[in-house]
């Protein structure tokens, strides 16, 4: 089932929590809402969902107007962040739940509702504990149930709002590639919220990053991560080194830089140059930049290089390769950087 969203806002007392956006989500993708708390992504959802009324424009279903349509007519399958499954029911009734709560003329038989619920258990890998209560479940188990319980109802399209958000790191990877299978194996239009960049990028098809109310890019993870379309997304998505100066006919000046950059098409004025710290290398040329080595950390298996530019108040900090860790640069050293991929924006004040 493809959505398609036309200049849909929301306000609240007054302020803005969505912007008027439009946004086509086709048939069959998992598409991640990312952004910080605040960006709208949560509004967004609610209003797909039909939980929140808009204040303009419209919400199409598979070419069928839903805007004005109730959660239950939409037939829209929602999971929330702490699960919201009845304590005092089992897995196997929890996931029940939806079909028995339909309208006596939409209800299926009792023999039926038992065989979709135990083909969902053995979907979401949950059989085995069918009779258990919530409270006897870990969190990523909990998680599981949620996602039957939302897919027993047969939905259009699956919204979760921040599944993992409650579970630990290590759950979380687990849960969110068991996710990905099961959504190539069902097929369902999936939109989920997060805040986290890896999970946005390592899940999802196309990952709309959002900031303010609004959208500021939607692409596919690669080209968010790569070709950034705003100075937001490269600050939020990952690691970013950013370099104040300015441009000047194209080409890009900075303190402690010993020659130019190309502008990168930014229009002449006061400009930052953003580059994720894998991008920066360490440089026997004279024509780049010149640093001063602060400080060398070792975490987690990764070695990164902390360096100050002459007139810059952030530090950069660069991943080293192992061919650096040859000719590993000490604390007080000056050493020459050069770029091997930037973007130049126009500072905003």
């Amino acid at each position: 089932m493809d959505i398609l969203i036309e200049g849909v806002g929301k306000q609240f007392e007054g302020f803005a929590a969505l912007n008027p956006i439009d946004l086509a989500i086709p048939s069959g993708q998992l598409v991640a809402l990312l952004g910080p708390s605040g960006s709208g992504k949560t509004t967004l959802l609610r209003l797909i969902a039909g939980l929140l009324p808009v204040d303009g424009g419209r919400i199409v279903f598979g070419g069928r107007d839903a805007t004005r349509l109730s959660l239950r007519e939409r037939r829209v399958g929602f999971v929330f962040q702490h699960y919201a499954l009845f304590p005092h029911m089992s897995v196997f009734e929890n996931v029940a739940f939806g079909l028995r709560s339909k309208p006596r003329r939409e209800r299926p038989a009792e023999p039926a509702i038992r065989a979709s619920v135990d083909k969902l258990l053995e979907l979401v890998q949950m059989a085995a504990l069918r009779d258990r209560l919530p409270a006897q479940l870990s969190g990523g188990q909990r998680q599981r149930v949620a996602l039957a319980r939302a897919m027993a109802i047969d939905p259009t399209v699956l919204l979760l709002d921040e599944p993992f958000g409650a579970l630990d790191a290590k759950v979380r990877v687990e849960l969110r590639r068991w996710l990905r299978t099961l959504h190539d194996e069902t097929g369902l239009t999936t939109v989920f919220v997060t805040h986290d960049q890896e999970e946005a990028l390592d899940l999802a098809d196309r990952v709309v990053v959002m900031n303010r109310g609004a959208i500021e890019q939607d692409d596919v993870p690669d080209r968010v991560y790569g070709h950034p379309a705003s100075p937001f997304v490269f600050d939020f998505i990952g690691r970013s080194n950013q370099i104040e100066g300015e441009v000047r006919d194209s080409l890009f000046f900075a303190p402690g830089m010993s020659t130019p950059l190309a502008g990168d098409g930014c229009r002449a004025g006061p400009a930052t140059l953003y580059s994720r710290p894998h991008d920066l290398r360490l440089s026997e040329s004279k024509r780049g930049l010149q640093a001063t080595v602060q400080e060398v950390r070792r975490l987690a298996g990764r070695v990164t290089l902390e360096a100050t530019l002459a007139g810059q108040a952030r530090p950069l900090v660069m991943d080293l390769s192992s061919h650096d860790l040859l000719q590993l640069p000490q604390p007080g050293e000056r050493v020459n950087l050069s770029l091997d991929r930037y973007r130049v924006f126009p500072t905003t004040r």
